[in-house]
Protein backbone atom coordinates (compact mmCIF):
# COMPACT_ATOMS: atom_id res chain seq x y z
CA UNK A 1 0.00 0.00 0.00
CA UNK A 2 0.74 3.36 -0.65
CA UNK A 3 -0.02 6.41 2.05
CA UNK A 4 1.09 9.61 2.21
CA UNK A 5 0.57 13.29 3.79
CA UNK A 6 -2.74 15.23 2.50
CA UNK A 7 -2.07 18.07 1.28
CA UNK A 8 -4.37 20.51 3.40
CA UNK A 9 -7.54 21.56 3.14
CA UNK A 10 -8.93 23.71 5.92
CA UNK A 11 -8.42 22.54 9.96
CA UNK A 12 -9.40 19.04 9.17
CA UNK A 13 -8.66 17.74 5.46
CA UNK A 14 -10.44 14.60 5.14
CA UNK A 15 -8.68 11.07 4.43
CA UNK A 16 -10.63 7.71 3.19
CA UNK A 17 -8.76 4.56 4.17
CA UNK A 18 -9.86 1.06 1.72
CA UNK A 19 -9.83 -2.03 3.23
CA UNK A 20 -10.79 -5.36 1.87
CA UNK A 21 -12.05 -8.60 2.93
CA UNK A 22 -12.45 -7.22 6.79
CA UNK A 23 -14.44 -9.97 8.68
CA UNK A 24 -15.89 -6.87 10.98
CA UNK A 25 -18.65 -6.07 8.41
CA UNK A 26 -20.42 -7.25 6.08
CA UNK A 27 -17.88 -7.33 2.46
CA UNK A 28 -18.53 -9.80 -0.25
CA UNK A 29 -15.35 -11.99 -0.97
CA UNK A 30 -13.12 -9.48 -2.57
CA UNK A 31 -15.63 -6.75 -1.83
CA UNK A 32 -13.88 -2.93 -1.09
CA UNK A 33 -15.06 -0.71 1.69
CA UNK A 34 -13.45 2.89 2.34
CA UNK A 35 -14.02 4.81 5.43
CA UNK A 36 -13.82 8.55 5.75
CA UNK A 37 -11.86 10.40 8.43
CA UNK A 38 -10.30 13.70 9.78
CA UNK A 39 -6.29 13.75 9.12
CA UNK A 40 -6.56 14.06 12.84
CA UNK A 41 -8.28 10.72 13.16
CA UNK A 42 -6.24 8.87 10.54
CA UNK A 43 -3.79 7.28 12.78
CA UNK A 44 -5.98 5.70 15.74
CA UNK A 45 -8.17 4.60 12.29
CA UNK A 46 -5.73 2.99 10.84
CA UNK A 47 -4.43 0.98 14.25
CA UNK A 48 -7.92 0.23 14.90
CA UNK A 49 -8.44 -1.02 11.37
CA UNK A 50 -5.22 -3.20 11.23
CA UNK A 51 -5.63 -4.67 15.13
CA UNK A 52 -8.79 -5.62 13.74
CA UNK A 53 -7.93 -7.65 11.46
CA UNK A 54 -8.33 -5.32 7.66
CA UNK A 55 -6.70 -5.41 4.88
CA UNK A 56 -5.52 -2.14 3.91
CA UNK A 57 -5.49 -1.47 0.12
CA UNK A 58 -4.65 2.40 0.73
CA UNK A 59 -5.14 5.96 2.04
CA UNK A 60 -5.34 9.30 0.11
CA UNK A 61 -6.65 12.28 0.05
CA UNK A 62 -10.41 12.61 0.36
CA UNK A 63 -11.09 15.45 -1.58
CA UNK A 64 -8.21 14.89 -4.11
CA UNK A 65 -7.76 11.33 -4.46
CA UNK A 66 -4.26 11.73 -3.76
CA UNK A 67 -1.79 8.88 -2.62
CA UNK A 68 1.77 8.79 -2.24
CA UNK A 69 5.27 7.33 -0.63
CA UNK A 70 5.58 4.68 2.36
CA UNK A 71 6.80 5.54 5.42
CA UNK A 72 8.99 3.30 7.26
CA UNK A 73 6.83 0.82 9.52
CA UNK A 74 7.49 0.82 13.34
CA UNK A 75 10.35 -1.26 14.80
CA UNK A 76 9.85 -4.80 14.22
CA UNK A 77 5.98 -4.40 13.42
CA UNK A 78 4.79 -6.01 10.16
CA UNK A 79 2.11 -3.54 9.47
CA UNK A 80 3.21 -0.21 7.62
CA UNK A 81 2.87 3.05 9.14
CA UNK A 82 0.49 5.62 8.80
CA UNK A 83 1.47 9.20 7.41
CA UNK A 84 3.60 11.38 9.46
CA UNK A 85 1.86 14.63 8.78
CA UNK A 86 -1.02 12.62 11.08
CA UNK A 87 0.93 14.13 14.61
CA UNK A 88 0.52 12.26 17.23
CA UNK A 89 -1.84 13.81 19.98
CA UNK A 90 -2.73 16.91 18.07
CA UNK A 91 -6.18 16.54 17.71
CA UNK A 92 -8.81 18.71 15.53
CA UNK A 93 -10.20 20.29 18.43
CA UNK A 94 -6.90 21.50 20.11
CA UNK A 95 -7.31 18.77 22.86
CA UNK A 96 -4.67 14.98 23.72
CA UNK A 97 -7.16 12.10 24.56
CA UNK A 98 -7.69 11.30 28.38
CA UNK A 99 -5.21 10.02 30.44
CA UNK A 100 -6.35 5.97 30.49
CA UNK A 101 -7.79 5.48 33.28
CA UNK A 102 -6.41 2.76 36.06
CA UNK A 103 -7.65 0.19 38.30
CA UNK A 104 -7.69 0.26 42.21
CA UNK A 105 -3.45 1.78 42.87
CA UNK A 106 -2.58 1.53 46.37
CA UNK A 107 -1.22 5.14 47.79
CA UNK A 108 0.70 5.97 50.91
CA UNK A 109 -1.11 2.64 53.22
CA UNK A 110 1.73 3.24 55.36
CA UNK A 111 3.16 6.98 56.86
CA UNK A 112 5.97 7.85 58.30
CA UNK A 113 4.44 8.07 61.63
CA UNK A 114 3.28 4.38 61.45
CA UNK A 115 5.35 2.84 59.09
CA UNK A 116 5.51 -1.09 58.13
CA UNK A 117 8.21 -3.12 59.56
CA UNK A 118 9.77 -5.66 56.86
CA UNK A 119 12.14 -8.29 56.88
CA UNK A 120 15.37 -8.21 54.35
CA UNK A 121 15.28 -11.70 52.69
CA UNK A 122 18.27 -11.00 50.49
CA UNK A 123 20.83 -8.49 49.74
CA UNK A 124 23.04 -8.96 46.50
CA UNK A 125 25.54 -7.00 44.58
CA UNK A 126 24.42 -6.02 40.80
CA UNK A 127 27.62 -5.51 39.35
CA UNK A 128 30.35 -7.24 37.47
CA UNK A 129 34.16 -7.52 38.37
CA UNK A 130 35.66 -3.77 37.29
CA UNK A 131 32.29 -1.78 37.91
CA UNK A 132 32.52 2.03 38.92
CA UNK A 133 30.44 2.08 42.69
CA UNK A 134 28.15 -0.07 44.49
CA UNK A 135 24.56 -1.38 43.07
CA UNK A 136 22.69 -3.56 45.25
CA UNK A 137 19.18 -5.44 44.73
CA UNK A 138 17.58 -6.01 48.50
CA UNK A 139 14.37 -7.66 48.90
CA UNK A 140 12.29 -7.33 51.57
CA UNK A 141 9.24 -9.62 53.05
CA UNK A 142 6.22 -7.84 53.91
CA UNK A 143 4.21 -10.52 55.11
CA UNK A 144 2.08 -9.80 57.85
CA UNK A 145 0.64 -6.30 56.69
CA UNK A 146 -0.85 -4.88 53.98
CA UNK A 147 1.39 -3.35 52.05
CA UNK A 148 1.11 -3.68 48.15
CA UNK A 149 1.79 -1.48 45.05
CA UNK A 150 1.97 -1.89 41.46
CA UNK A 151 4.32 -1.79 38.92
CA UNK A 152 5.77 2.00 38.50
CA UNK A 153 5.87 3.07 42.56
CA UNK A 154 8.03 3.86 44.88
CA UNK A 155 7.85 2.74 48.73
CA UNK A 156 9.83 4.95 51.54
CA UNK A 157 12.56 3.92 53.44
CA UNK A 158 13.31 5.00 56.74
CA UNK A 159 17.17 4.01 57.82
CA UNK A 160 18.07 3.25 61.39
CA UNK A 161 19.46 5.71 64.18
CA UNK A 162 19.24 9.68 64.25
CA UNK A 163 20.07 12.30 62.27
CA UNK A 164 22.42 15.06 63.40
CA UNK A 165 20.07 16.82 64.58
CA UNK A 166 18.80 14.16 66.76
CA UNK A 167 15.66 13.60 65.31
CA UNK A 168 14.78 10.17 62.97
CA UNK A 169 16.24 10.38 59.62
CA UNK A 170 13.20 11.51 57.21
CA UNK A 171 12.50 8.84 54.53
CA UNK A 172 13.80 8.16 51.32
CA UNK A 173 11.82 7.21 48.19
CA UNK A 174 13.42 4.60 45.95
CA UNK A 175 11.72 3.42 43.01
CA UNK A 176 10.30 -0.51 43.16
CA UNK A 177 12.06 -2.92 41.00
CA UNK A 178 9.79 -6.02 41.55
CA UNK A 179 6.36 -6.53 39.97
CA UNK A 180 3.19 -6.40 42.28
CA UNK A 181 4.02 -10.07 42.59
CA UNK A 182 7.26 -9.70 44.14
CA UNK A 183 10.09 -11.77 42.79
CA UNK A 184 9.06 -14.78 44.45
CA UNK A 185 5.40 -14.40 42.86
CA UNK A 186 4.26 -15.12 45.98
CA UNK A 187 2.98 -11.17 46.40
CA UNK A 188 4.54 -10.98 49.79
CA UNK A 189 8.46 -9.08 49.19
CA UNK A 190 9.44 -5.69 47.20
CA UNK A 191 12.59 -5.57 45.84
CA UNK A 192 14.65 -2.34 44.88
CA UNK A 193 18.01 -1.35 43.29
CA UNK A 194 19.99 0.80 45.57
CA UNK A 195 23.27 2.37 44.59
CA UNK A 196 25.07 3.76 47.55
CA UNK A 197 25.45 7.82 47.05
CA UNK A 198 29.15 8.82 47.62
CA UNK A 199 30.28 12.28 47.27
CA UNK A 200 33.25 14.11 48.66
CA UNK A 201 33.17 17.48 50.93
CA UNK A 202 36.05 19.23 52.07
CA UNK A 203 38.18 16.61 50.76
CA UNK A 204 36.31 13.72 52.62
CA UNK A 205 34.65 10.85 51.00
CA UNK A 206 30.54 10.93 52.21
CA UNK A 207 28.10 8.19 52.24
CA UNK A 208 24.70 8.59 51.77
CA UNK A 209 22.78 7.90 54.97
CA UNK A 210 20.24 5.37 53.65
CA UNK A 211 21.81 4.03 50.47
CA UNK A 212 24.71 2.52 52.51
CA UNK A 213 21.81 1.54 55.23
CA UNK A 214 20.23 -0.51 52.20
CA UNK A 215 23.56 -1.56 50.90
CA UNK A 216 25.10 -2.86 54.51
CA UNK A 217 21.85 -4.25 55.29
CA UNK A 218 22.24 -7.86 56.38
CA UNK A 219 19.21 -10.84 55.45
CA UNK A 220 17.26 -10.95 58.32
CA UNK A 221 17.19 -7.48 59.33
CA UNK A 222 14.10 -5.54 60.05
CA UNK A 223 13.81 -2.22 57.92
CA UNK A 224 10.86 0.74 58.38
CA UNK A 225 9.11 1.03 54.98
CA UNK A 226 6.26 3.40 54.09
CA UNK A 227 4.34 4.54 50.99
CA UNK A 228 3.89 3.11 48.05
CA UNK A 229 3.65 6.29 46.47
CA UNK A 230 3.00 7.66 43.07
CA UNK A 231 1.13 7.48 39.67
CA UNK A 232 3.64 9.15 37.40
CA UNK A 233 5.27 5.64 36.04
CA UNK A 234 2.58 3.30 35.67
CA UNK A 235 2.37 1.05 33.17
CA UNK A 236 -1.03 1.03 30.49
CA UNK A 237 -3.64 -1.52 30.96
CA UNK A 238 -3.44 -1.97 27.54
CA UNK A 239 -1.66 -5.10 26.73
CA UNK A 240 -0.91 -4.50 22.88
CA UNK A 241 0.52 -1.18 24.00
CA UNK A 242 3.92 -0.10 22.99
CA UNK A 243 6.77 0.94 25.79
CA UNK A 244 9.88 2.63 25.10
CA UNK A 245 11.96 3.17 27.76
CA UNK A 246 15.31 5.61 28.63
CA UNK A 247 17.22 4.81 31.37
CA UNK A 248 20.60 5.66 33.40
CA UNK A 249 21.57 3.90 36.36
CA UNK A 250 19.89 2.47 39.24
CA UNK A 251 17.06 4.67 36.78
CA UNK A 252 16.56 0.94 35.53
CA UNK A 253 14.64 -0.10 38.62
CA UNK A 254 11.10 0.79 37.20
CA UNK A 255 11.91 -0.50 33.62
CA UNK A 256 12.85 -3.90 35.34
CA UNK A 257 9.15 -4.05 36.92
CA UNK A 258 7.55 -3.81 33.77
CA UNK A 259 10.05 -6.21 31.69
CA UNK A 260 9.15 -8.22 34.62
CA UNK A 261 5.55 -7.88 33.98
CA UNK A 262 5.74 -8.42 30.80
CA UNK A 263 7.90 -11.44 29.53
CA UNK A 264 9.24 -13.11 32.71
CA UNK A 265 7.97 -16.71 31.95
CA UNK A 266 6.98 -17.30 36.03
CA UNK A 267 5.15 -14.19 35.76
CA UNK A 268 3.02 -14.98 31.97
CA UNK A 269 2.66 -18.55 33.77
CA UNK A 270 0.79 -17.93 36.56
CA UNK A 271 -0.99 -14.33 36.33
CA UNK A 272 -2.64 -14.58 32.50
CA UNK A 273 -4.41 -11.57 33.29
CA UNK A 274 -2.23 -9.62 31.52
CA UNK A 275 -0.44 -10.86 28.44
CA UNK A 276 1.94 -8.13 26.72
CA UNK A 277 1.61 -8.31 23.17
CA UNK A 278 3.24 -5.20 22.42
CA UNK A 279 6.38 -3.52 21.44
CA UNK A 280 8.84 -2.96 24.48
CA UNK A 281 11.96 -0.57 23.38
CA UNK A 282 14.51 -0.56 26.40
CA UNK A 283 17.07 2.11 25.92
CA UNK A 284 19.72 1.78 28.85
CA UNK A 285 23.18 3.76 29.82
CA UNK A 286 26.00 3.02 32.09
CA UNK A 287 29.69 4.00 32.41
CA UNK A 288 30.78 0.76 31.82
CA UNK A 289 29.72 -2.92 30.70
CA UNK A 290 30.57 -4.26 34.13
CA UNK A 291 27.85 -1.92 35.36
CA UNK A 292 24.55 -3.04 33.05
CA UNK A 293 22.11 -3.73 35.47
CA UNK A 294 20.10 -7.05 35.74
CA UNK A 295 21.68 -7.84 32.32
CA UNK A 296 21.11 -11.83 32.32
CA UNK A 297 16.87 -11.46 32.77
CA UNK A 298 17.14 -8.80 29.78
CA UNK A 299 19.20 -11.06 27.22
CA UNK A 300 16.44 -14.15 28.15
CA UNK A 301 13.68 -11.92 27.42
CA UNK A 302 15.72 -10.78 24.05
CA UNK A 303 15.75 -14.54 23.35
CA UNK A 304 12.81 -15.71 24.28
CA UNK A 305 10.40 -12.85 22.79
CA UNK A 306 13.01 -11.01 19.92
CA UNK A 307 9.43 -9.92 18.22
CA UNK A 308 8.54 -7.75 21.09
CA UNK A 309 11.19 -6.69 22.89
CA UNK A 310 14.51 -4.34 21.60
CA UNK A 311 17.67 -3.70 23.88
CA UNK A 312 19.58 -0.81 22.87
CA UNK A 313 22.97 0.41 25.39
CA UNK A 314 25.12 3.36 25.50
CA UNK A 315 28.15 2.13 27.27
CA UNK A 316 30.00 5.98 28.10
CA UNK A 317 33.08 4.76 28.44
CA UNK A 318 33.77 2.24 25.98
CA UNK A 319 31.60 3.31 23.14
CA UNK A 320 31.94 6.01 20.74
CA UNK A 321 28.75 8.29 19.28
CA UNK A 322 29.05 9.38 15.63
CA UNK A 323 31.12 12.76 16.73
CA UNK A 324 33.91 10.82 18.23
CA UNK A 325 32.74 11.63 21.83
CA UNK A 326 31.64 9.31 24.82
CA UNK A 327 28.48 7.58 23.74
CA UNK A 328 25.11 8.27 25.86
CA UNK A 329 21.70 7.63 25.86
CA UNK A 330 21.14 10.63 23.88
CA UNK A 331 23.29 9.89 21.20
CA UNK A 332 21.53 6.47 20.61
CA UNK A 333 17.80 8.39 21.14
CA UNK A 334 19.10 10.63 18.18
CA UNK A 335 20.26 7.20 16.24
CA UNK A 336 16.66 5.65 16.40
CA UNK A 337 15.09 8.90 15.95
CA UNK A 338 12.96 7.35 12.87
CA UNK A 339 12.00 4.41 14.57
CA UNK A 340 11.00 6.06 17.55
CA UNK A 341 8.79 8.97 15.90
CA UNK A 342 7.32 6.25 14.34
CA UNK A 343 6.29 4.69 17.11
CA UNK A 344 5.23 7.90 18.90
CA UNK A 345 2.68 8.40 16.07
CA UNK A 346 0.94 5.30 17.39
CA UNK A 347 -1.37 6.43 20.18
CA UNK A 348 -0.85 3.14 21.93
CA UNK A 349 2.73 4.15 22.74
CA UNK A 350 4.00 5.56 26.16
CA UNK A 351 7.70 6.79 26.30
CA UNK A 352 9.30 6.33 30.04
CA UNK A 353 12.25 8.25 31.32
CA UNK A 354 14.03 7.48 35.00
CA UNK A 355 17.32 7.96 36.22
CA UNK A 356 19.55 11.02 37.21
CA UNK A 357 18.19 14.25 36.58
CA UNK A 358 21.09 15.47 34.72
CA UNK A 359 20.21 12.91 31.94
CA UNK A 360 16.94 15.23 31.06
CA UNK A 361 18.28 18.10 28.72
CA UNK A 362 20.10 15.09 26.62
CA UNK A 363 17.01 13.60 25.92
CA UNK A 364 15.22 16.81 25.25
CA UNK A 365 17.28 17.94 22.97
CA UNK A 366 17.91 14.90 21.06
CA UNK A 367 13.92 14.92 21.11
CA UNK A 368 13.64 18.41 19.45
CA UNK A 369 16.01 17.77 16.99
CA UNK A 370 14.56 14.90 15.70
CA UNK A 371 11.11 16.22 15.97
CA UNK A 372 12.31 19.61 14.16
CA UNK A 373 13.60 17.13 11.08
CA UNK A 374 9.74 16.05 11.00
CA UNK A 375 8.54 19.26 11.25
CA UNK A 376 7.23 19.06 14.48
CA UNK A 377 7.88 21.30 17.23
CA UNK A 378 8.75 18.88 20.40
CA UNK A 379 8.29 21.90 23.50
CA UNK A 380 4.54 21.74 21.63
CA UNK A 381 4.44 18.03 21.63
CA UNK A 382 5.89 17.03 24.45
CA UNK A 383 2.89 18.47 27.04
CA UNK A 384 0.84 16.77 24.61
CA UNK A 385 2.14 13.70 24.84
CA UNK A 386 2.07 14.29 28.87
CA UNK A 387 -1.56 15.51 28.91
CA UNK A 388 -2.48 12.33 27.10
CA UNK A 389 -0.95 10.37 29.53
CA UNK A 390 2.10 9.19 27.27
CA UNK A 391 5.20 10.72 28.75
CA UNK A 392 5.96 9.30 31.91
CA UNK A 393 9.20 10.88 33.89
CA UNK A 394 10.85 10.31 37.18
CA UNK A 395 14.47 11.40 37.92
CA UNK A 396 15.88 12.80 40.82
Amino acid sequence: MHVLPAASFGSSPMMTITIQDFSGFSIPPGGIRRFVVPLSQLQSTYGRLVRSGAKILGVSNSLNGTAATCVPSPVGSSTPAPAQAAQPVDRSAGKAPAKAAHGDVPVNLYKPKAPFVGTVISNETLLKEGAIGRVNHVTMDLSGGELRYVEGQSIGIIPDGLADNGKPHKIRLYSIASTRHGDNLAGNTVSLCIRQLQYEKDGELINGVCSTFLCDIAPGAPVKITGPVGKEMLLPEDENANVIMLATGTGIAPMRAYLRRMFDPGERARNPDYAFRGKAWLFMGVPTTPNLLYEEEFRSYLSAYPENFRYTKAISREQNNSAGGRMYIQNRVAESADEIFNLINLDSTHLYMCGLRGMEPGIDKAMATAAAARGLDWKTLRPQLKKAGRWHVETY
